[in-house]
């Protein structure tokens, strides 16, 4: 067995049954868990009695068809001189009194302490909706024509026609696109942010042990720089592999296997070629920030010194994330076509063009050909520097390491 492959296999047995591997992938896996049965936690942690809510209906128009009895409210008609005391006693969780106001319905909603904003946002939804019932009981319509009115949606048909132009996305295309392009951001920012402090305290460590300086004796440097890059790259797709792995049976068994629908459903909008486009994007963003951890980590002369070169990288991969919540609203601003271009934040930026866009099939070619040749460049000038930093030890700011390496070696 080679040298190269000795290292790789040492490494990732070393990570993968790390206690913080394991506790940082089983943390991650309760966290999805959380968030696939928040229904059924909701229900077991919060559940209780229904909040009672006064209603005062001082018109004549009949409001139980919107305000109905639910898990969460339970609403009791009374007359105006009970709500007062009943909500300072706390026998009332809120009260609306409803009045009518020139043809429309005015309603006050009262509580003895503020509501939060997820009630407020309720009430008003639900009132806005009894608004629109009571203006149309004016025009003396049938429940019919109410009802015909409330359901009645028009019919979109969107056409380009511009015949050189792609056929365009639909609403729900766009949206899935939005989505899967938010998650995977969240990926990239969670495993660069975790594996970049892997490898560069990893080398880092070494080399302020001068176990390096043994090691290298019988490994060469571009040998040992390739065995951490693929050994952390291969305990990075591990973990990947479990909580996608993870994710899946939670949504296939989940909900009695309904949830799984979402699968199904982003596989339906989305096509093979767009996967195919986010897998690569995702694998060679945290490649590329491997690289660059495994170089800031042969500039350091101890591991306390990490933090500190870490630094510009987490910015870059910030600047990325924060640009991507930015086109979740309008995901086709110029900032966000900039950025889809740059190699360090394309990774996060291009799936939501990608996506939520409808964009020429060349453009996220040449994000990609960028990435990838970033990635290699990178690849080539961090191994020639590595050689150069692996056993040269200096202090100071990043720029002044970078100047004693070149001092001392050429």
């Amino acid at each position: 067995m080679s040298k190269f492959m000795v290292l790789v296999k040492q490494l990732y047995k070393q990570k993968v049954t790390a206690k913080s591997f394991i506790l940082t992938t089983l943390l991650y896996l309760v966290v999805l868990a959380g968030i696939m049965y928040w229904s059924e936690i909701r229900d077991l942690i919060f559940s209780g009695d229904a909040d009672t809510i006064a209603v005062v209906n001082e018109t004549n128009f009949d409001v139980t068809e919107v305000l109905q009895n639910t898990d969460d409210y339970e609403y009791e008609y009374v007359t105006a001189g009970e709500v007062a005391e009943k909500l300072k006693d706390g026998d009332y969780y809120a009260a609306f009194t409803l009045t009518d106001a020139d043809g429309k319905l005015a309603a006050k909603i009262e509580s003895y302490d503020p509501l939060p904003l997820n009630d407020q946002s309720n009430f008003q939804g639900m009132i806005s909706q009894a608004g629109q019932l009571y203006a149309m009981s004016q025009m003396d319509l049938s429940p019919e024509q109410q009802q015909l009115l409330l359901s009645s949606e028009p019919i979109i048909t969107l056409n380009s026609i511009n015949e050189a132009a792609t056929d365009g996305k639909s609403a729900e295309e766009k949206m899935a696109g939005v989505f899967i392009s938010y998650a995977i951001g969240i990926i990239i920012y969670i495993f660069v942010a975790t594996y970049l402090s892997i490898i560069t305290t990893d080398v880092a460590s070494e080399k302020g042990s001068r176990a390096l300086e043994m090691l290298l004796v019988s490994v060469k440097p571009e040998i040992h720089f390739r065995s951490k890059i693929v050994g952390v790259f291969l305990v990075a797709l591990t973990q990947f592999v479990i909580l996608f792995g993870g994710l899946l049976l939670l949504l296939r068994f989940s909900d009695g296997g309904n949830k799984w629908s979402i699968v199904t459903d982003l596989l339906d909008s989305m096509s093979i070629g767009y996967f195919l486009y986010v897998i690569g994007f995702l694998f060679l963003t945290v490649f590329m920030y491997l690289i660059i951890g495994a170089l800031f980590g042969s500039l350091v002369s101890k591991v306390e010194e990490a933090g500190q070169v870490m630094m510009p990288a987490m910015m870059l991969t910030l600047v990325g994330f924060y640009v991507m919540l930015t086109g979740m609203g309008n995901p086709d601003t110029m900032l966000i076509k900039v950025f889809s271009y740059i190699p360090f934040t394309s990774g996060m930026v291009m799936p939501m063009r990608l996506g939520a866009t409808d964009i020429s099939a060349i453009e996220p070619i040449i994000s990609f050909a960028v990435l990838l040749g970033t990635v290699l460049v990178l690849y080539f000038l961090s191994l020639s520097f590595y050689k150069r930093s692996v056993l040269t030890y200096s202090s100071g700011g990043i720029i002044e390491k970078m100047k004693t390496v070149f001092k001392v070696t050429t």
